[in-house]
């Protein structure tokens, strides 16, 4: 192994929560690493720290990772991590909001945590269902944990939010789904994965080995156990115990699958998030066979 310690980047939500879980069960160290998780407030700011050896590897999003790429940022992913499910990621309205369907958003203002991103996309692939564009709505940036009161307050009509805030803007502000945002196109959309910078890649074979197996067994443990994400969540993000029992979840793959990850980059192309196409396979980190 070429580095037995390295610092992994990761948000306080449940997308990572294997990294958690292998280092619970001794996953890393059965492998002969040492993970130290870092938190950190976005999968943008990850970029340079993996570029500058802040970070060894790091969460990142599918979009932000393309869109990267695009723009010659030299990074490779190394494994997956989250995959939407239904209702994962839905547009929210108040209980007595006049708004009844996606196409009565014409107009009006919609709160997403990151513009031309993952949230952009999905609710544009909405409008287009509903006959309309990007253009016939006004996105504005806010963190998830700040959407329900800036909609109460009528600072938007609307809002992309993702878990555990859809479950806590239901229960606390009586929100309701207006759309499922995880559907049509974006059935099934991964969401997150890990990524390294080329040149860690190249760096240390071994030790990303390591890491990959680790991480893929912990990914099978998340997606056969809901109880062990549960146990973990309250360990590092702010869902409590009674929370992390009820919330909906999205899938945790164990592996980088080529094909769904191609669909990404092929929707971002569609919507102008991509210039030109890019080939997923080239992005990929994948484990030596053998």
């Amino acid at each position: 192994m070429e580095k037995t310690t390295i610092k992994v980047g990761a948000l306080p939500i449940p997308d990572p929560v294997s990294v958690y879980i292998a280092n619970a069960k001794g996953f890393f160290k059965e492998e002969g690493l040492t993970v130290v998780p870092t938190t950190i407030t976005g999968g943008a700011v990850a970029v340079p720290m993996v570029e500058s050896g802040q970070l060894d590897i790091s969460q990142t999003n599918y979009v932000s990772t393309f869109a990267a790429v695009s723009a010659g940022k030299k990074i490779k992913l190394v494994a997956d991590m989250y995959q939407a499910g239904p209702n994962t990621f839905n547009i929210m309205v108040p209980g007595n909001s006049p708004i009844k369907t996606v196409a009565e958003l014409k107009g009006k203002t919609v709160l997403v945590n990151n513009l031309n991103n993952v949230a952009t996309l999905a609710v544009t692939t909405q409008l287009k269902v509903a006959g309309l564009t990007a253009d016939d709505v006004k996105f504005i940036e806010k963190p998830f944990p700040e959407m329900g009161n800036a909609v109460k307050s009528g600072q938007a009509d609307a809002a992309w939010i993702t878990e555990p805030f859809i479950t806590a803007n239901q229960s606390a502000n009586g929100f309701r789904k207006l759309a499922d945002t995880m559907t049509g196109q974006m059935e099934d959309f991964p969401i997150a994965g890990w990524m390294a910078s080329e040149e860690w890649v190249q760096k240390y074979p071994k030790t990303l080995a390591a890491f990959q197996r680790a991480i893929a067994k912990a990914q099978q443990l998340a997606s056969t156990d809901r109880k062990e994400i549960e146990a973990m969540l309250p360990t590092y993000t702010k869902i409590d115990a009674k929370t992390a029992s009820v919330i909906t979840l999205g899938t945790y793959p164990s592996a980088l699958n080529e094909n769904r990850l191609q669909k990404v980059a092929d929707l971002m192309l569609e919507y102008g998030y991509l210039k030109s196409p890019i080939d997923v396979k080239s992005v990929l980190a994948v484990p030596a066979s053998g």
